[in-house]
C-alpha cells in the first residue's frame, strides 16, 4: 500500500502562471465533463429519466464536437511512500520517490496530449529512516536509495527548479503523494508548508476512466447509481484496468515504480484527450487535514501494534 493513484491534491491547484494555465493530474485522475450535442438531445423523448440519462452520457463519452481543453500543461503525479505490511491509509506515510511526468499539447486542436520531460527524485525518510522489506518488494526501492536521497523539503525544492526551468513557476515562487493524502502528511512531519501549486483542485483519474467506463456499459437508473461514489458496486479500476477500458496495451515497466506509474498515467491522460473528454478539475485537495496520530510540531504519536 505504498501510493494511491492520483494524476496529474482547499485552495486551487490549477493555476494561471505567466503564460501557461497548469493542471496537476494525479494517478487518483476524474468525472469528466464534456459538450453535449444539441442534435441528440432534440431526438430525445422529453421523459425526465431519457433527459438525465443522455446529459449524462453526452458529458462522459466519446464526441465528435471539438472541445476546447481549457488547460496548456498538466503534471502527472505518482509518489511512492513508505509502508508496512497490513498498515491502513491511515499510516504516516513518508514520500519516498517522487516523480513528475510534464505533458504538453502536440497541436493546435488540443487534442494529442506528450511527455515533454520528465523529473524524478528518491526521497529520504526521518521519522522511520529504515524502509520495511515489505516495502522495498513492493517499489524496489532500496535503503541505499534513500540513504542517499535529499529530504522532502529538498526534492520539493528540486521540484520547483523543474518546474521554472519549463515557465512553470516565477523565479520566487515557493516550490511546489498522492497530494491528498502522503504530500499533506510528509509537509506536517517535515514541519514545511504545502507549496502553492500543490494547492486546490486536481484530475483524479481513477474517478474520471471509471465513470467514463460507466456510461459506455450501463443505462438509466443503474448508471446514475453506479456514478455514486459510495456505491456498493462501483468498479475499482487500477492503472492496468484503467488501460485495457480504454483499450491500450498493457502495463509498461514496473507497478509501483513512481516513475513507471506516472509514465502509465500519462498514458491514460494523453488517450483521454485523444477521445475528446474534458480534462478538468475532478478532486480537491485539503491542505489542513489531520490524522490522529499528529502530535504538535511535527510529531508523530504512531505506535506500531
Amino acid at each position: 500500500m505504498s501510493a494511491h493513484h492520483f494524476l496529474f491534491y482547499p485552495t486551487r491547484m490549477f493555476h494561471s502562471l505567466g503564460a501557461w494555465t497548469v493542471l496537476v493530474v494525479l494517478v487518483f485522475v476524474y468525472v469528466c465533463f464534456k459538450v453535449a450535442s444539441s442534435t441528440r438531445r432534440q431526438s430525445v423523448d422529453k421523459d425526465p429519466d431519457a433527459v438525465e440519462q443522455t446529459k449524462q452520457r453526452e458529458s462522459h463519452s466519446d464526441s465528435t464536437t471539438n472541445l476546447k481543453q481549457p488547460y496548456d500543461a498538466f503534471l502527472v503525479l505518482d509518489v511512492e511512500a513508505t509502508c508496512k505490511q497490513g498498515s491502513s491509509f491511515d499510516y504516516p506515510n513518508e514520500i519516498i520517490e517522487f516523480p513528475v511526468c510534464l505533458m504538453k499539447w502536440n497541436d493546435e486542436k488540443r487534442s494529442e496530449l506528450v511527455i515533454v520531460d520528465e523529473f524524478r527524485s528518491f526521497v529520504k525518510p526521518s521519522w522511520r529512516p529504515t524502509i520495511t522489506e515489505f516495502c522495498e518488494h513492493l517499489t524496489g526501492i532500496t535503503q541505499s536509495q534513500v540513504d542517499n536521497a535529499p529530504s522532502f523539503p529538498q526534492a520539493l525544492q528540486s521540484v520547483s527548479q523543474f518546474l521554472t526551468k519549463h515557465g512553470l513557476l516565477e523565479e520566487h515562487t515557493d516550490g511546489p503523494f498522492d497530494v491528498r493524502d502522503f504530500v499533506v502528511k510528509a509537509c506536517f512531519i517535515n514541519q514545511i508548508p504545502i507549496p502553492a501549486w500543490l494547492r486546490g483542485d486536481v484530475i483524479d483519474i481513477n474517478s474520471m476512466v471509471t465513470d467514463w467506463s460507466i456510461m459506455q456499459n450501463n443505462r438509466g437508473r443503474k448508471m446514475r447509481a453506479k456514478l455514486a461514489r459510495n456505491h456498493p458496486h462501483r468498479p475499482r479500476l487500477n492503472i492496468r484496468s484503467q488501460l485495457r477500458v480504454l483499450g491500450l496495451s498493457p502495463f509498461e515497466g514496473r507497478e509501483h515504480s513512481g516513475i513507471d506509474d506516472a509514465r502509465n498515467i500519462a498514458r491514460i491522460v494523453a488517450e483521454c484527450a485523444r477521445r475528446n473528454i474534458c480534462l478538468r478539475p475532478n478532486t480537491t485537495i485539503n491542505p489542513n487535514r489531520r490524522w490522529y496520530w499528529m502530535g504538535k510540531s511535527g510529531q508523530v504519536l504512531f505506535q506500531d501494534e
